[in-house]
């Protein structure tokens, strides 16, 4: 019975730390430097801890952090309305050291504007 007690312990443990080191801290995102980025959608992946799509603008393939997928849904924008070959306009925060990765923290498609954050 100890064992299995211990066992269930550790395993929680490992699951939290890995989810904790899989999730980054904002701080990581320049905020004191705004990007507007237009492009087509080529993936969405839709999960927790957030959304994250692939943009290409240009000659650049951005990743864009989106916000969780609930809280996408919340403000208006459910599962499955992002879709590749979609062009979209972001405004968010470029990431410190990842070259082409942001934040997103508005979203505009067609004519509707999502405040993610």
């Amino acid at each position: 019975m100890y064992a299995a007690v211990v066992a269930a312990s550790i395993a929680t443990l490992t699951v939290d730390a890995n989810e904790a080191s899989a999730h980054h801290g904002w701080s990581e995102y320049n905020d004191q430097k705004t990007l507007n980025v237009t492009g087509k959608i080529q993936q969405v992946s839709a999960g927790n801890p957030h959304t994250t799509i692939r943009l290409k603008s240009g000659n650049k393939v951005w990743t864009a952090v989106l916000a969780p997928p609930t809280r996408m849904e919340r403000r208006g924008l459910p599962q499955g309305s992002l879709k590749a070959g979609q062009t979209v306009r972001l405004v968010g925060y470029p990431h410190r050291s990842e070259a082409n990765e942001m934040r997103v923290e508005r979203l505009i498609v067609g004519d509707r504007t999502v405040e993610l954050r």
